[in-house]
């Protein structure tokens, strides 16, 4: 069984910066990919950045430049560093952990439960 615990949400001003944290408990396995996606009201969720490994990431344009995943193997845990952050930035941010299962050759995803951004003035 996968946990993910997000934390670090707040309300900042525009330009401002937080950094979100998630802590996945549970097996360790050799094959997966730590990553944030968020939903705005009405919008669809959509993704943020990811990483497999902590060296090699992912983002998304509109972040790019202004975020950065970081992951700490030893502790499980997974990182987002959001820098100038804007208006349209707002929103719920949902921790993934992406699995690979060799038995059954298939990836399998969990989420926490997501902790929201606000940015406003």
């Amino acid at each position: 069984q996968v946990q993910l615990v997000e934390s670090g949400g707040g309300l900042v001003r525009p330009g401002g910066s937080l950094r979100l944290s998630c802590a996945a408990s549970g097996s360790i396995f050799s094959i997966d990919v730590m990553g944030w996606y968020r939903q705005a009201p009405g919008k669809e969720r959509e993704f943020v950045a990811s990483t497999p490994d902590g060296r090699d990431t992912n983002y998304a344009d509109s972040v790019k430049g202004r975020f950065t995943i970081s992951r700490d193997n030893a502790k499980n845990a997974v990182y987002l560093q959001m820098n100038s952050l804007k208006p349209e930035d707002t929103a719920v941010y949902y921790c993934n952990r992406r699995i690979y299962s060799h038995y059954y050759q298939s990836w399998t995803d969990y989420w926490g439960q997501g902790t929201q951004v606000t940015v406003s003035s």
